[in-house]
């Protein structure tokens, strides 16, 4: 009998294996090429830096100053967005993301004056806000938080593809398509680059599900019903106000480690997002926006191995504490090691590919920790409220690096801030999650 029991158990399991790799294909593959197209129109911009700045007679601090705006738009309207996707859907809210951040980056093409620049740049941040909360909800409708690092981890994958194909790309338009039409090669690369983001709004509109139970075109009911029984595990009650919801999220004070956590990582994925072609550019010598691309795509392909490798570990020994702790750390370190070699190529190139490899592989273990942190009905809340505030790093970043840039002639020491910052964020998650189950103890 125990045996016939182990055997069901078993068929079961391998069952709803078989299931979620029909899910994963079916969800991940068009949400992956949503945010290869939709991070590429985010830091395209750090590849036409030089250019802009010639053309366009902008200063270093006018074009940080840009680049960091794009926050502000985003922090104001992400939680917004993400309440409002409880309300329409998945589906809904992610098309229209799409489609109008297509459209505000291929308006880019057209600006001429730093006023220009810092609008487009901050309509494109209202235009993306909610995006990648509003995914990590998504993924809560249809996985359980067993399985969620290395969902997370595919998920994001696209941040380094976007380095590694988007890198040598933009360097080609560029580079192939300067003065055609009488225009600027980066005016051609926003264009062109904005195109995907826009067709694939309108395919999101017509293939993305909301959750299972909306999904009778390819799933059947015995399907459906294997998928939610896996999902009621993490089920939890919860506050139903939203005024107890909020007071809840504001007196725990684990939230505030998760936001210095995310700050942290948001601010060295995007100081040295849009700072890294120049940084290699310093280093190398060489203005060719081709080579340039190549080399800037070394850290990404790094890194991207690195996520999905650290994401499927994280999950199969159930960790998430020790594993985003030793990431941050690992992150900057790298960080530390790319500011005494700023004018090494080699040695600045390995620095920047442990900062991408830490950094990368940090993001989806950091967020299967704090999505199973909140109670599935405050998820929505918990996750936009952490995302939205933690743009403060994303925004202050590139800020920071041109600060010391122009104070001091050398990027070293931005670098070093922003190195300190992650030092400090794993010491405080390290201290504020005490055992492996730290995640699992939700306060909210």
């Amino acid at each position: 009998m125990q045996a016939e029991i182990s055997l069901n158990q078993q068929e079961r399991c391998d069952l709803v294996d078989k299931l979620y790799n029909r899910v994963t294909w079916r969800i991940i593959s068009l949400l992956f090429l949503c945010y290869i197209a939709a991070y590429l129109d985010r830091i395209n911009i750090g590849f036409a830096q030089a250019a802009i700045r010639r053309d366009l007679q902008f200063s270093g601090t006018a074009f940080s100053l840009g680049a960091s705006v794009f926050f502000i738009g985003y922090f104001l309207f992400e939680v917004p967005s993400n309440l409002y996707l409880e309300k329409i859907g998945t589906r809904k809210t992610l098309s229209r993301i799409m489609i109008l951040w297509g459209l505000v980056s291929a308006a880019t093409t057209f600006v001429r004056t730093p006023t220009d620049f810092y609008v487009m740049r901050f309509l494109l941040g209202v235009a993306e806000a909610g995006f990648f909360p509003g995914v990590l909800l998504y993924l809560t409708y249809w996985y359980p938080s067993v399985r969620r690092a290395r969902i997370v981890a595919l998920f994001m994958l696209p941040v380094a593809f976007a380095g590694l194909i988007g890198a040598p790309v933009s360097g080609l338009i560029m580079q192939f398509f300067e003065g055609v039409n009488g225009w600027h090669g980066w005016q051609w690369m926003f264009l062109i680059e904005a195109i995907p983001s826009i067709v694939l709004g309108f395919a999101v509109l017509k293939y993305v599900d909301d959750k299972p139970r909306n999904a009778t075109r390819w799933l059947t009911q015995r399907e459906i019903e294997l998928l939610e029984s896996e999902l009621a595990k993490d089920v939890k009650p919860s506050p139903t106000r939203k005024q107890g919801m909020w007071k809840s999220l504001l007196t725990d004070w684990r939230v505030y480690v998760l936001l210095l956590g995310y700050c942290s990582l948001n601010a060295s994925v995007i100081g040295i997002g849009v700072w890294m072609p120049q940084i290699l550019r310093d280093a190398s010598h060489d203005t060719s926006s081709v080579y340039l691309g190549l080399i800037t795509a070394v850290p990404y392909a790094s890194g991207g191995v690195a996520m999905v490798l650290f994401g499927i570990l994280s999950d199969r020994f159930a960790e998430r504490r020790l594993y985003c702790v030793s990431l941050l750390a690992l992150t900057g370190t790298g960080f530390v090691l790319a500011g005494l070699a700023t004018q090494n190529l080699p040695v600045l190139l390995l620095s920047l590919s442990v900062v991408m490899i830490g950094n990368l592989s940090a993001f989806p273990v950091f967020w299967a920790l704090t999505t199973h942190h909140f109670r599935s009905n405050t998820a929505a809340l918990g996750v936009a409220f952490v995302s939205s505030l933690g743009q403060i790093g994303a925004f202050a970043s590139p800020l920071i690096i041109n600060g010391s840039k122009s104070m001091t002639g050398s990027v070293s020491g931005g670098l070093d801030v922003i190195a300190a910052l992650l030092l400090v964020a794993a010491a405080a998650i390290f201290l504020s999650f005490r055992t492996r189950d730290a995640g699992h103890a939700v306060t909210l």
